[in-house]
C-alpha cells in the first residue's frame, strides 16, 4: 500500500493528475507499455520490458546497426588480436549516474560475473565459451576465449554495471546511460530523468515515463485523449489502421526482425517427409495473411535471417500459394484423396497455437487452406507457458511461434544445427543435416566476413528448400505517437535509444 501511495504521489508530480494533459510537464514524453519490466540488472533481466529499459539506462562497449553489424558503442577500440582473443577500450571521462568515472575495473566486473558460479542469470549459457576476462590498463579490456568464435562480440553488447554491483540493482541500478532511474513502481510505472553528464550529449527530453497498461484498448484510448505520448510495438494491427483512420496522430513504421513460422515436429512419420511439408507451405496463402490479419504491418518471410541482415539469402526457394501443387505433392507422398470432393481427408494434423486472438485467427486461415487440400487439422489454444512446454518437449505436430528481435545470423545454429534440440537450442522440430551443419559450423568458426556470408547463404538455402519450417512473416514495427513529437525513428529492433532524441513542440 505504501509503495502504491508513494507511486501515485510521484505521478502526480510529474503529470499533475496522470489525465490532466495541459498540467504535464512540456519535457516529459509518456509511453504506454503493455507490460511492466521484472528486473533492471542488465545481467539479469530477461524479458523484453527489461530489455528496453536497459538499453536508456546502461552505455554497452558495443551495438547493434541497422544492417544488424555488431559495431563499437561505448568502445573506441575494438579488435581482435589473435582468433581467440579481444581487446576493448573505453573512452576517458564516462560517468556513472553516481559520478564515478567509468575504468576497465568495471568492465571486467560486469562480465566476470558471467564466470562466476553464485551469479544466477539464465544470460549464462552465451558466455560459456569465455574463459577470463582482465584488465590491461584502467581503460582497456582483455578477452579471452576457450574456442575461436567469430561471433561473440554480440555477447559484449551488454550494460556495463558499476565494479561491486550486487542484487540491489534489479530495482536500484547505477548505469551511465542517457537516463538516470527516477522510481520504479513494478506493474505500474517506470520514471527515468535525463542524466546531465551522459557522455552521448544530455537527452532532447527532461525525462520518460513509461506507464504500464496491460488492455491494449486502453493504450489506444489513453493516445486518442493525449494522456499518453507514444506506443511502440504495443498495438494490434487492427488497433493501429484505426488509429491511423482517425488522422489526427502520427504513425512510424519500419521493417522488423520478429520472425512468425509454422513449425514442424520432424519426428512425426507424416511430417518427417519433406514432400508432405512442402505441400503444406504451397497450401498456406502466406499474403494473405499479411494483407489481411497483418493489416499490411509484416512482409512475407523466407527464413529467420531478416533481409537487412548483411549475412541475408535474398535467392532462397520460396512458396507461392499453389494448392493444386500441394495435391500433387501429398498424392506422391502416398496421401491420396480418398473420395475427391467428398468428405474424407487425405490425413489429420494437430496444429497448438496460443490463446492470443491474432494468433488464433491466423490458425484458423492455416485451417482452412490446408483443408482445401484435403488435410484436417485440429487446432489448440494454450496459454503461452503451456504451449512453449509442448514444443520443447517434442508434445506437437504443428504449432506457430515467433522468434523475437533476431539480428546475428548465428541464430541458424541455435535454431537448425542438430545439436541444437532443446533444451540445449530451438531446434524443437529436431531438423537433422549434415550439410547444413557443416555449413553453419564453417560459418561460426571462419574469421573472414566473406566466407562467412557464403557458408551462412548456403545454410539459408538448404534450409528453405528441406522446409523444416514454414516461414510466415517478418513484422514491421510500428509507433503511434502524439502530434506535436520529434525525433521519433524505429531501428530493426525497435530499441528505445532513439527515446533521448524524442521532443515536442511548442504548438501554443
Amino acid at each position: 500500500m505504501i509503495g502504491r501511495i508513494v507511486a501515485a504521489a510521484t505521478c502526480v508530480a510529474l503529470l499533475a493528475g496522470c489525465g490532466d494533459v495541459q498540467g504535464r510537464r512540456r519535457d516529459l514524453i509518456v509511453i504506454a507499455t503493455a507490460n511492466s519490466p521484472t528486473n533492471l540488472d542488465p545481467g539479469v533481466g530477461l524479458d523484453e520490458a527489461s530489455q528496453k529499459i536497459h538499453q536508456l539506462l546502461f552505455s554497452s562497449l558495443l551495438k547493434i546497426d541497422d544492417a544488424l553489424r555488431v559495431v563499437p558503442d561505448l568502445a573506441v577500440r575494438f579488435e581482435a588480436t589473435d582468433d581467440r582473443t579481444y581487446v576493448a577500450e573505453i573512452p576517458t571521462g564516462v560517468r556513472f549516474h553516481d559520478g564515478r568515472e567509468m575504468t576497465s575495473a568495471d568492465v571486467v566486473y560486469t562480465f566476470r560475473r558471467f564466470l562466476d558460479p553464485a551469479f544466477a542469470s539464465g544470460r549464462k549459457g552465451a558466455y560459456r565459451n569465455l574463459e577470463s576476462v582482465d584488465a590491461v590498463d584502467r581503460y582497456t579490456t582483455r578477452f579471452r576465449l576457450r574456442t575461436p568464435a567469430v561471433s561473440f562480440p554480440i555477447n559484449l553488447v551488454m550494460g556495463i554495471v558499476p565494479e561491486g554491483t550486487g542484487p540491489e540493482a534489479a530495482r536500484h541500478p547505477i548505469g551511465s546511460g542517457p537516463y538516470v532511474l527516477s522510481e520504479f513502481a513494478p506493474d505500474d510505472h517506470v520514471t527515468l530523468t535525463a542524466f546531465a553528464q551522459y557522455y552521448g550529449g544530455r537527452p532532447a527530453n527532461g525525462a520518460l515515463l513509461f506507464r504500464t497498461v496491460p488492455d491494449e484498448t486502453m493504450r489506444g484510448l489513453e493516445l486518442r485523449k493525449g494522456s499518453v505520448d507514444l506506443v511502440i510495438n504495443d498495438l494490434s494491427p487492427d488497433l493501429v489502421a484505426g488509429l491511423e483512420h482517425d488522422g489526427r496522430l502520427h504513425i512510424v513504421t519500419a521493417p522488423g526482425t520478429d520472425y512468425a513460422y509454422l513449425g514442424f515436429n520432424l519426428r512425426e512419420p507424416a511430417l518427417a517427409d519433406v514432400r508432405v511439408r512442402r505441400a503444406i507451405g504451397y497450401a498456406i496463402d502466406q499474403d494473405a495473411i499479411v494483407k489481411y490479419l497483418r493489416r499490411g504491418l509484416a512482409r512475407p518471410a523466407t527464413g529467420i535471417v531478416p533481409p537487412m541482415s548483411w549475412a541475408y539469402a535474398s535467392d532462397v526457394f520460396q512458396f507461392t500459394h499453389d494448392p493444386e501443387k500441394a495435391k500433387a505433392l501429398l498424392d506422391e507422398a502416398g496421401y491420396r484423396d480418398p473420395d475427391g470432393d467428398g468428405p474424407r481427408v487425405r490425413m489429420q494434423l494437430t496444429l497448438k497455437t496460443s490463446t492470443d486472438e491474432r494468433y488464433r485467427l491466423q490458425a484458423a486461415v492455416i485451417q482452412e487452406d490446408l483443408r482445401k487440400v484435403g488435410i484436417a487439422l485440429e487446432v489448440r489454444s494454450l496459454e503461452f507457458a503451456t504451449l512453449m512446454a509442448d514444443v520443447i518437449k517434442g508434445n506437437v505436430e504443428l504449432y506457430t511461434l515467433q522468434f523475437v528481435g533476431v539480428t546475428d545470423p548465428d541464430m541458424l545454429r541455435r535454431a537448425f544445427l542438430s545439436t541444437q534440440t532443446p533444451p540445449d537450442g530451438f531446434n524443437r522440430g529436431h531438423y537433422r543435416n549434415p550439410e547444413v551443419d557443416r555449413l553453419i559450423d564453417a560459418a561460426t568458426s571462419a574469421s573472414d566476413e566473406q566466407v562467412r556470408r557464403e557458408d551462412y547463404q548456403q545454410a539459408q538455402r538448404v534450409i528453405a528448400s528441406d522446409a523444416p519450417v514454414i516461414s510466415l512473416w517478418y513484422k514491421t514495427n510500428v509507433a503511434v505517437a502524439q502530434p506535436d513529437l520529434d525525433g521519433v525513428t524505429l531501428t530493426p529492433t525497435a530499441d528505445f535509444t532513439f527515446l533521448q532524441h524524442v521532443s515536442k513542440r511548442d504548438t501554443r
